[in-house]
């Protein structure tokens, strides 16, 4: 510094650190609006679509001019989307709490290599499991010998557990001052107790995280609803989705018999609407915990 007083000159600042100009503040801009146009158009369209009129659906333009709700009166009228919505439900909050619990558990289990024999080894099994899957036919196979087929539970038991987020959460725990949990044994508590008075208050972040991850995976999951629900009426939200709008099925609605039927274009945008304004009002909620909670499990040290 007493160099730069003495030539008379400023310092240079690396590049990053540098204040941009006036025209690359503009293009800046420009660019994130382009990019927030192009991400915001589609979604707009499928809301103002899935309330449009038949005469403003058939016109062609960038966006319906006029509204009706005569789509989502049809919808809700019919028991396809009521009953496919509360399935989505269930298997969600079921999913996410069952998923929740086992990852925690199993994290914490894993964290305490010195206390639980064994679980190096458990560590490295779960580890394979993100480089190798059995195979869609071995899972069928399996979830069919186990009389699952059919069952709500082909929804939640493949994917209860996910390899990635249980080692972030271990990370996580494997943070926390081991002095910390020593003092409160030496106090007389146990690892339940540990667990559930230490660890966890101090995890809500990572947890809030985990958790909004499996609640939409199982959410937007279609996949395994298409595997083993041969029963259509047990099927949830993306499958659904996948049937009448990705598929082209006819949707059973009911309609006045003195009204004409909304244009399958609009109903279609409509079960669009429906199927991801759930799980992306969660996000808000969840938005305070995300940054924090994948930076601090991620990142050790």
């Amino acid at each position: 510094m007493a160099e730069v007083y003495r030539t008379g000159r400023r310092a240079e600042l690396p590049a990053w650190r540098e204040r941009p100009s006036a025209g690359t503040q503009f293009a800046k801009a420009l660019v994130i609006a382009v990019i927030v146009t192009v991400m915001l158009y589609p979604f707009l369209y499928v809301v103002a679509s899935s309330f449009a009129t038949p005469a403003a659906a058939n016109s062609g333009g960038l966006l319906p001019t006029s509204f009706s709700l005569d789509a989502y009166r049809s919808i809700f009228a019919g028991d396809v989307v009521t009953r496919a919505l509360l399935v989505s439900v269930g298997v969600t909050v079921a999913g996410t709490v069952l998923s929740v619990l086992f990852t925690v558990s199993t994290a914490y289990g894993l964290s305490r290599t010195k206390d639980v024999p064994g679980s190096k080894a458990a560590l490295y099994l779960i580890l394979l499991t993100m480089l190798f899957g059995a195979g869609i036919i071995p899972q069928y196979l399996l979830i069919r010998n186990l009389g699952l087929v059919d069952s709500y539970w082909s929804l939640i038991l493949p994917g209860m557990v996910s390899a990635f987020n249980l080692v972030v959460v271990r990370n996580f725990f494997m943070d926390i001052p081991a002095e910390l949990l020593e003092s409160a044994r030496i106090d007389g508590a146990g690892e339940l107790r540990i667990l559930l008075r230490i660890v966890l208050p101090l995890s809500r972040a990572v947890i809030a995280v985990i958790a909004l991850f499996y609640a939409v995976g199982y959410w937007n999951n279609f996949f395994n609803a298409m595997l083993y629900l041969n029963d259509s009426t047990k099927w949830p939200m993306p499958q659904v989705l996948n049937e009448y709008v990705l598929q082209g099925g006819q949707l059973s609605t009911v309609t006045d018999l003195h009204q004409a039927a909304p244009p399958s274009q609009t109903v279609q945008m409509a079960v669009v609407v429906i199927a991801t304004v759930p799980i992306l009002a969660v996000y808000p909620f969840a938005q305070r915990y995300f940054t924090k909670g994948v930076l601090t499990g991620a990142i050790k040290g």
